[in-house]
Formats: structure tokens, sequence, C-alpha cells
């Protein structure tokens, strides 16, 4: 499949493949690559196509749901899910979170997860080998990386810190849910660019609350959000990693963080750190 260069904007000919009319207008997010045409989002397709194809079946059946919403993906000619190299599915109202909305991301997660409860492993997910890919399998003990110099000292201590934990609750789930929740007045919250990984539910919400120490400022009490979870702690050890990997293995060939990220890391580490010991006391 040929993925569109990142300043494309889809053809005439895609766009009538679709059934779809208008101009192209740049979308925020997105990597600077969706564009809205006749209220569809359309940006390049991700993945294979056997994935598109499964995303889009596994939306269709989820919509309408209860407690969220989700984008229904847009089929072309013949129901073909990628035309050139681009996809489509409707636009949803709503910001982003999870500014003013920590308790809302979480909960929405939550009702997502639940819906997704009883579907199988998809095969493709060891196919996978991006950064975020990698990273998902270091933090859970299935592959060992040496990360870039600059974050060398906090991997060090959150390996430290890592436990062995049951795994009999994973089941598919959303990895990426922080700012892929949008929030609309009148309208259940809408999850949207699904990263598909197979873990147990509560360590999506631990990425959640990583990400908070990282790059938000997180509300102190969302600290010990799952800590009602018997291994809620080694989740958030688990989170972290898979965030600091997957910025080093996208650090490319500087084979350096970006300016800040470091110190990030240190003090989100460090938070980490003492609440386990803390809670050890």
């Amino acid at each position: 499949m040929t993925e569109p260069p990142s300043n494309a904007v889809p053809s005439p000919a895609v766009l009538d493949a679709f059934g779809v009319k208008g101009t192209p207008v740049p979308l925020i997010g997105g990597q600077g690559r969706s564009v809205l045409v006749g209220g569809y989002v359309f940006k390049p397709a991700e993945g294979a196509e056997d994935e598109i194809e499964w995303a889009a079946s596994l939306f269709e059946r989820l919509a309408p749901s209860s407690g969220f919403r989700v984008p229904l993906p847009l089929r072309a000619t013949e129901g073909r899910c990628v035309v050139d190299g681009w996809t489509a599915a409707e636009f949803l109202t709503g910001e982003p979170g999870p500014h003013g909305n920590w308790a809302g991301v979480l909960s929405v997660g939550r009702a997502f997860h639940a819906a997704l409860r009883h579907l199988p492993r998809p095969d493709f997910l060891d196919r996978h080998t991006h950064p975020w890919a990698v990273a998902d399998r270091v933090a859970w003990g299935e592959r060992d990386i040496d990360v870039i110099g600059d974050l060398a000292a906090p991997f060090s201590a959150l390996l430290e810190l890592r436990r062995a934990v049951k795994q009999d609750a994973a089941q598919l789930i959303h990895g990426d849910l922080t700012g892929n929740v949008l929030f609309a007045a009148d309208e259940v919250p809408a999850v949207i660019d699904f990263s598909p990984y197979w873990r147990p539910p509560v360590y999506a919400e631990a990425i959640v609350v990583a990400d908070g120490l990282l790059w938000f400022d997180l509300p102190s009490h969302l600290l010990t959000g799952g800590s009602d979870h018997p291994d809620w702690q080694q989740m958030l050890v688990r989170a972290l990693i898979f965030r600091l990997v997957a910025h080093s293995e996208s650090a490319g060939p500087s084979g350096r963080a970006q300016s800040g990220e470091p110190e990030r890391y240190a003090r989100a580490t460090d938070a980490v750190v003492r609440r386990v010991a803390a809670l050890r006391e």
C-alpha cells in the first residue's frame, strides 16, 4: 500500500470513490496529516489493509454504544476502507482531554474496554514493530533493549521497581487514550484513533496517569487513581517504561532525547519511586 506524502490532500478521484465533495481543510492533531472534507476526516492509512478493515469493522459493531461514541468509518466503492492510501471516517465534534476532564477520560476508557472485553486477540499485533509496540513488549519484560543515554538513569530505576504480575485479565485495550477522547456539550464522549494492545485494562488507565505525570499538570489524587487494583503500582511502572522506551526508539540518528524530555522522565520516575517506597513502609 502506497502512503500519501505528509503534505498531501486526497485527490478528486479519492473523494469521488468515497462519494464526498468539498475542499480539504487541514485539522489540528493527527500529526498534521488529517483533513476535513464534507463532514468526514480523511487521513493517510496506517498499517496493513487487513488491520484497517479489522478496525473499521470493530467500530461499526461498537456504534452506537452507551457511554461513548466512536467515529463510523466511511466505506468507498465495493466496500473498501482504503483508496490510494487514504481512509475516511465521520467527523465527531468535541474538544480533546485531558485538561479538566481527567476523570472523564478514565471513565470513558473503562466503558470502552468493557465493550471490548470478549473480543479475541488479533494476530496482527505480533507483526507490529513500531516504537510503541517495541516499548510495550519491553514494559512487560517480553523484550530487553538498551535505551539512549539521556534516558538510561530513569529507565534503570523503573526496571528496579518492576515486579511480576498476573496477566489473566489481558484483553484488547486502547493504549493511547489521553488525548484521544473528545468532549462535547450534550454528547457522550468520543473515543478516536484506536491504538490496540493486548493488556489488562488497568494498564491503559496507568498510561493516562503516566502521560499526566510527564506532560500535563496531573491532579495529585490521580497518582493513586487505580490503587484499588492490586497491581496498580506495577501498571504505573510499566506505563512509564512504555512511554520512555517509545521515546528512545523514536530518537532518530542523533541518539538524543528531545530537549527537556530527560528531565520530564526523571521527575515522573521520581514521583513513582517515592510513591512505591511510601507504600512499602
